[in-house]
């Protein structure tokens, strides 16, 4: 888990702060790296599939989790000195490859690999050595804190959000399947179909 965590953080500083241009192949193979550290290290993860309920139950939370930003952009705006900066500066990344193309890497490597990474195998860790609920508070900041290295206060506290949710949920014992379905639908939906901003 250590090793992951310093790769993590590595790889998401190299991502955000490289060259824009290469930005999603960059995440799509740090993606696919975290996604199969994850896989290799833990078996009951191999086991992870995705049901019917697993779909309903992840378009539901990611409901949920839209809501929350959709009021927190509205505040991050006002509030935060630079935070419609942020944002937009964020959703402009929508613009460095096709819509169609960048559906396909969130859903098929982003959101599930960061899902096995943060939720199985460093929550799941913690939680080991924590408890559920303290593992889950612990994974949250790690999440938030990789996004520290982009310089952009406003999505570290997004990331940091999020994980928090995603985190509660799998600290409940949602599955991994609707953990995945939830990442995988929320990220289309708030980046290409119904952006906040």
């Amino acid at each position: 888990m250590a090793a992951g965590l310093a790769g993590a953080y590595g790889a998401f500083a190299f991502n955000f702060r490289g060259s824009r241009e290469r930005f999603w192949p960059r995440m799509t193979r740090t993606g696919f790296a975290l996604g199969t550290l994850a896989l290799a290290a833990d078996a009951d993860l191999r086991r992870t599939r995705i049901r019917g309920r697993d779909v309903a139950l992840g378009a539901a939370s990611a409901a949920g989790l839209y809501a929350i930003f959709r009021v927190g952009d509205r505040m991050a705006r006002k509030v935060m000195p630079t935070g419609g900066e942020d944002i937009d500066e964020v959703y402009s990344l929508r613009t460095l490859r096709p819509a169609g193309q960048l559906a396909a890497r969130l859903a098929l490597v982003i959101g599930p690999a960061e899902e096995l990474f943060w939720r199985g195998l460093v929550q799941r860790r913690l939680a080991g050595r924590l408890g559920p609920w303290r593992g889950a508070a612990a994974a949250a900041v790690a999440y938030g804190g990789a996004h520290v290295s982009t310089g952009n206060l406003t999505l570290t506290g997004a990331a940091t959000t999020a994980g928090a949710y995603w985190s509660a949920l799998a600290a409940a014992g949602v599955p991994m399947g609707a953990l995945i379905m939830s990442h995988v639908v929320w990220d289309v939906w708030i980046f290409l179909v119904r952006p906040t901003a």
